[in-house]
C-alpha cells in the first residue's frame, strides 16, 4: 500500500487527534466505525444538544455536526430541511461552537467533525474560526465546496492548527485525480458511494468494495462510506466493505418524523435518533462478526 501524496512538510510530526485515536481503537476491535451526522441546532439548540450528547452512548464512534448554511448545494431534501429548521431556530456558527464546547464538558474522547460549506467559515474569518473551533474541541473539518486546488485557503491552516481536514472521494474520482484529492487529507477519507445529492438512493455494496480497495491502494487512511446508509442491514453490508459507514439523512429524517404539527420537538425526538443509532451500531458490529 502506498501512502497518499502530501504537501504537508511534517505529517509524521503532527500529534494524533481524537479521530486518529478512535479509529485506531475501532480497527483494533476488528470492526467498522459508525459515523453519525446531525445538523447543529435542528430542530432547536437544546434538543440538538441533547441528541448530540446521546450519540456516543447509542453507539456513534465519530460525530459529524453539520454547520447550517442557507445554500447546502450537495444536500438532498432531508438535510436541506434540517438546515432550514436550524437556521429558523436561530442557529449560528457561534452557537454551533457553543454546542461542541458544551458536549466537551462531559465527553473528552468522542471525535467531532464539523461538516458543511466554506461561506460561513469565510465570513467568520479563517484564523478566528480555527482558533475557536480548536478551543471548543473540534477535531476535523469536511468542507465540501473547497477543492484540493484551494488547500491554502483552509486545509493547510487547519492542519497547522491540529485539525484534521477530511476530503471526499466519489465514484468519478479516478486514479489520476485521487493523488490530488488525498493530498493533505487526514483523519479519514469519506467515500461518497453514489452520484448526486444526499438522501436519494442506496449504493451497491460490491461496487463500494471495489472502490474502497482502489482508494486504499493510494492511502493508508481509513475509508468511510456514506450516502444511502439508512438501516441496520445497510450498515452491515457497507461496513463489511470499508473501515466505517456514515449515516446522515436517515438521522435527520428521524428528527423530522418526531416533530409535532408545528415542527417543534416532542418528547420522542431525542429517543427517535438515538434508537436508530443504536440499531445501526448493531449493524456495524454484525459486519465485524460476518468478517
Amino acid at each position: 500500500m502506498t501512502p497518499s501524496t502530501s504537501r504537508d512538510p511534517h505529517p509524521a510530526a503532527r500529534p494524533a487527534t481524537r479521530i486518529d485515536v478512535r479509529l485506531a481503537a475501532v480497527a483494533a476491535e476488528g470492526r467498522p466505525a459508525l459515523v453519525t451526522f446531525i445538523t447543529a441546532g435542528d430542530p432547536d439548540y437544546d434538543t440538538s444538544l441533547a441528541i448530540l450528547n446521546g450519540l456516543p452512548a447509542a453507539g456513534a464512534d465519530v460525530i459529524e455536526l453539520g454547520m447550517p448554511f442557507s445554500d447546502p448545494m450537495a444536500e438532498g431534501p432531508p438535510i436541506q430541511a434540517s438546515t432550514l429548521r436550524a437556521l429558523n431556530a436561530g442557529q449560528t456558527m457561534l452557537r454551533t461552537l457553543d454546542m461542541v464546547r458544551a458536549f466537551r464538558a462531559h465527553d473528552a474522547a468522542t471525535p467531532i467533525v464539523l461538516m458543511g460549506y466554506y461561506n460561513p467559515i469565510y465570513i467568520y474569518g479563517v484564523d478566528r474560526f480555527l482558533a475557536d473551533a480548536k478551543a471548543a474541541g473540534v477535531d476535523g473539518l469536511i468542507v465540501v465546496d473547497l477543492p484540493p486546488e484551494e488547500d491554502e485557503e483552509l486545509c493547510i491552516p487547519a492542519l497547522a492548527a491540529g485539525v484534521n481536514f477530511i476530503r471526499l472521494a466519489t465514484p468519478t474520482t479516478d486514479d489520476k485525480r485521487l493523488p490530488a484529492v488525498l493530498a493533505n487529507t487526514s483523519g479519514f477519507v469519506y467515500y461518497v458511494s453514489i452520484l448526486g445529492i444526499t438522501g436519494t438512493a442506496s449504493a451497491d455494496a460490491s461496487r463500494v468494495g471495489d472502490a474502497v480497495a482502489r482508494i486504499k491502494r493510494h492511502t493508508d487512511l481509513p475509508v468511510m462510506v456514506g450516502f444511502g446508509v439508512k438501516t441496520r442491514e445497510h450498515a452491515r453490508s457497507m461496513g463489511a466493505e470499508a473501515d466505517g459507514v456514515v449515516v446522515g439523512s436517515a438521522l435527520v429524517n428521524a428528527v423530522r418524523d418526531s416533530l409535532d404539527a408545528e415542527g417543534r420537538a416532542t418528547a420522542a425526538t431525542v429517543g427517535a435518533v438515538t434508537a436508530l443509532v443504536a440499531d445501526l451500531a448493531v449493524g456495524v458490529r454484525e459486519a465485524h462478526v460476518a468478517a
